[in-house]
């Protein structure tokens, strides 16, 4: 019987840290002080109780947490006690800031990154403050917490073993088009941030691009009005088309492509398609009845019309 086996009490032998090692994640109420280094801290994004004991332990205790907003930050502080100084980490001053939070690190501080809900990193600058933290040797951890992403996947009812988050479309439509197009053959979930002044025209691009497909829209995740809205991205494009932007932030889940979509023979809608209608016309037809993507389509179709010109 080895040791450890005889005297439970004892812990097994473990390997020397690293000058980089993460800080001590033991930490909880009532715990000292944590070991210095960068935490990425998880906040809530919508119900203000969303977060852990672990999570305000850290913001209580760091000498410094750099916010994406320190206004929003301040109503969580103000809801939970915390009085820890604050300074501002967003996308307009990080290249300014960074360099003085990562001198903090280098002093021995105890810093806390938040952005203003769900989990830093995703949507927002910190990922350049964890790549200079981890280059100059300061111990870096994350506490994980709220993610919109993740909270609307597991609600929208679709495949969430394989996900794709996209983040926000280009509010540009070729762009956001030329985007989607490329994500057609993904063969996964797909998740998107979305505002709700663009959410009726994107889901009718989703709906041209990625083709025949299940859908759900989130709003308000873990709020009082919080709503789901399932369906195929034709119903939902043509429901938010006539209710209009739904209040609130926006998450979109896509499904992957459908494997029980009887094939369509292309070629053959097209040529019945192009006999009265233009190309562009007859390839956003075809797109719509068959479930491929438009892009692909309209391919599909160009070459139809030129083989059909050379013929002539």
């Amino acid at each position: 019987m080895s040791p450890a086996l005889r005297n439970p009490s004892r812990p097994p032998d473990r390997p020397a840290k690293s000058s980089a090692a993460a800080p001590d994640r033991s930490q909880g109420p009532g715990a000292s002080k944590p070991a210095p280094g960068l935490y990425i801290v998880a906040t809530p994004i919508g119900n203000a109780d969303d977060i852990s004991l672990r999570a305000l332990a850290v913001l209580r205790a760091a000498d410094l947490v750099a916010a994406e907003d320190t206004r929003v930050t301040a109503k969580l502080f103000a809801r939970h006690g915390i009085a820890a100084r604050l300074t501002a980490y967003h996308d307009h001053n990080a290249e300014r800031v960074r360099p003085a939070i990562l001198a903090k690190l280098a002093a021995g501080a105890v810093v806390a990154l938040v952005s203003d809900a769900g989990t830093p990193l995703i949507s927002d600058p910190g990922y350049k403050l964890v790549q200079a933290a981890v280059a100059a040797g300061s111990a870096v951890t994350a506490l994980p917490g709220p993610s919109a992403v993740l909270t609307a996947l597991v609600l929208s009812g679709l495949p969430p073993d394989r996900f794709l988050f996209a983040g926000f479309l280009d509010a540009r439509t070729e762009r956001r088009r030329r985007a989607l197009a490329e994500l057609a053959p993904v063969p996964a979930s797909l998740v998107f941030f979305e505002s709700a002044q663009r959410l009726a025209a994107s889901l009718a691009d989703m709906r041209d691009q990625l083709g025949a497909r299940d859908a759900a829209v989130g709003r308000e995740l873990t709020k009082r009005f919080e709503e789901m809205r399932r369906g195929t991205l034709s119903d939902l494009a043509a429901h938010y088309q006539a209710a209009g932007p739904p209040k609130g932030e926006v998450v979109v889940v896509v499904g992957p492509p459908r494997d029980d979509v009887e094939p369509v023979s292309v070629d053959a809608l097209l040529r019945d398609a192009l006999a009265h209608q233009s190309l562009r016309d007859a390839a956003d037809a075809v797109a719509k009845a068959s479930g491929r993507p438009r892009r692909e389509v309209y391919a599909r179709a160009l070459a139809l019309a030129r083989g059909r010109a050379d013929d002539a």
